[in-house]
Order: structure tokens, then sequence, then C-alpha cells
């Protein structure tokens, strides 16, 4: 889960393993693997990072096998 802004300012978590796809045209659009679009302040390289540091969070989580 990681932590971003609404353009109005509204914070939310979402699931990021449910992201497909991030671009910027200039606002930041998250498309859902459902085809939900959303739109925050966050530039697409500050959620790159805060979904790299979620991954790594799960796996220091999960012992190897």
């Amino acid at each position: 889960m990681i932590s971003v802004t609404r353009l109005n300012g509204q914070k939310f978590v979402l699931n990021a393993e449910l992201i497909r796809t991030i671009e910027e045209s200039p606002d930041t659009i998250i498309t859902l693997i459902s085809g939900e679009h959303l739109v925050v302040q966050e530039p697409s390289k500050e959620i790159v990072k805060r979904v790299i540091e979620f991954e790594r969070h799960l796996r220091r989580l999960c012992p190897p096998a």
C-alpha cells in the first residue's frame, strides 16, 4: 500500500499491486488493472519510488523459501 494525494489535497492509500501504468500529462495519472484512472499530485518518479519501497518491505516480511 502506498499513500498518494488527489489534486484536491485529499490523501488516500492505494494498493500498489493494482497499478497497471503511471503517466504524466502534465498531471500524474495512475491507471489500475481495473481500468480506473486516478489523478494525483505526486510526480511519477515519486510513485515509482514508493512502489519500490513497498515491494522491498513485502520481501523483508517473507522469509526465503
